[in-house]
């Protein structure tokens, strides 16, 4: 091969070109296709923005021994090039394992904040959030805000409001702001739905202020959309509805928060005529809009009104129901009185019927007095979820209500059996100050 030139840079460039857009269109087949025509058949000298795409490739199809082959000729060509270490770095944490990443990581000479993200963004991926935040911490190069972004979307998925991951999560991006670092769109989409976790009304606001003032994503619904959710989950439908209205193109995503926040808080015929004015927009449902609306019919014990929607969404709009869906036409059925449909449906489900919905057919048969079904649903549950106490106390208190002691007894007597213990109540407040 001849020395690298700018002739052959233009030469070469419309053949990376071609296999970027390949790459973007997960054609990865193709690309991998071109990839060894350019390097085999035309007599080009690859450069280093050719050899990235073919190793997302790699990594897209789990390809290792393709990618360490390019591995070892860029070793020689282009140790030091940045794009092509992080590649590396991505590819073998996908193709063969995250400990072969980080000693990759470790004999890489010249670490900008790119690679380092790339090996921070690989323990995010693989749940181990504590590894990701020790390497963070050992950074010998200022972090930019995707060096915080990947960490903070880790903290709120791996974790709960219960265990503090919303908590950690809020503080890392305080540490963020500490260091001077400018949150982005991702950064803002990434702590939404870290402040519905904790109900955190202030930090909303706070992100919604610093969105304006910068400028930040408001050319595109993402963020709108986001909004409308965490304001509304926060009971403030007034900002909610503001942020929807105002906004100039609503997605499927926007319309079906704002469906899903009414149905949450109770406004059913705001929920259900909001749908209606999504129909008539022509954007199309999908299966998280049923899912708002139906509750909306929960709500309100809209048990016809439910049925009508649930088969609309089968019939008409072709979207296929998930447990979710049947568990909310369970519930809506069951706290109409309509206990036998209900067990119908969860019968003849084609999907698996989660605890959710055999916990609203049980909770009705208390409401009814329904026994023969309680018993039914109670011992599927004891199945489901065996150390969930309050199905065993639910069943207890349906056969005393009824005057079944024996029964209630032998009930009280397997959860002890069982080793199955009722937690305390509790209760937690958010202070905003």
């Amino acid at each position: 091969m001849g020395l690298y030139n700018a002739n052959n840079h233009q030469l070469l460039l419309p053949y990376t070109k071609l296999l970027a857009s390949h790459v973007n269109q997960a054609c990865h087949e193709q690309a991998l296709s071109l990839f060894h025509h350019i390097h085999t058949t035309l007599s080009l000298i690859l450069d280093p923005f050719v050899f990235p795409l073919a190793l997302k490739c790699c990594a897209a199809l789990r390809r290792p021994r393709l990618g360490t082959t390019i591995h070892a000729y860029t070793t020689k060509a282009f140790h030091n090039n940045a794009f092509i270490a992080c590649a590396l770095v991505d590819m073998y944490g996908k193709c063969v394992s995250v400990s072969s990443a980080r000693n990759l990581f470790d004999e890489i000479p010249q670490r900008n904040v790119v690679v380092w993200n790339s090996m921070i963004s690989l323990y995010c991926k693989h749940n181990d959030v504590s590894a990701a935040r020790g390497l963070f911490e050992s950074m010998n190069v200022a972090p930019n805000p995707s060096s915080f972004n990947c960490i903070l979307a880790a903290l709120c998925e791996s974790s709960g409001a219960e265990n503090g991951g919303c908590y950690e999560a809020i503080g890392f991006y305080r540490g963020m702001q500490v260091l001077g670092v400018r949150p982005n769109l991702i950064t803002v989409l990434a702590l939404l739905p870290v402040c519905v976790g904790v109900v955190a009304l202030n930090l909303i606001k706070e992100l919604h202020g610093y969105s304006i003032r910068n400028n930040i994503g408001w050319s595109r619904p993402h963020l709108s959309s986001g909004l409308v959710e965490a304001y509304g989950r926060c009971g403030c439908l007034g900002n909610a509805r503001r942020i929807f209205d105002r906004m100039s193109e609503k997605d499927v995503v926007a319309w079906s928060s704002m469906v899903s926040v009414y149905a949450l808080h109770g406004e059913v015929e705001t929920a259900l005529s909001l749908f209606q004015q999504m129909e008539l927009a022509r954007v199309r449902p999908d299966a998280i809009t049923f899912l708002g609306v139906l509750k909306a019919c929960s709500h309100a014990g809209l048990a016809d009104e439910a049925q009508m929607y649930f088969r609309k969404m089968q019939s008409y709009y072709k979207v296929k129901a998930s447990s979710d869906h049947y568990a909310c036409l369970v519930d809506v059925l069951s706290r109409a009185g309509r206990l036998y449909e209900a067990y119908k449906v969860l019968r003849e489900m084609p999907v698996k019927a989660t605890a959710k919905a055999w916990g609203a057919l049980l909770a009705a048969c208390r409401s009814y007095g329904e026994m023969e079904l309680a018993e039914v649903a109670g011992r599927v549950l004891f199945e489901i979820e065996p150390n969930n106490a309050g199905n065993y106390v639910l069943l207890a208190s349906i056969y005393s209500a009824a005057g079944r002691f024996k029964e209630a007894e032998r009930v009280r007597t397997e959860m002890k059996d069982r080793g199955v213990k009722s937690l305390p109540g509790s209760s937690w407040v958010i202070d905003h100050d």
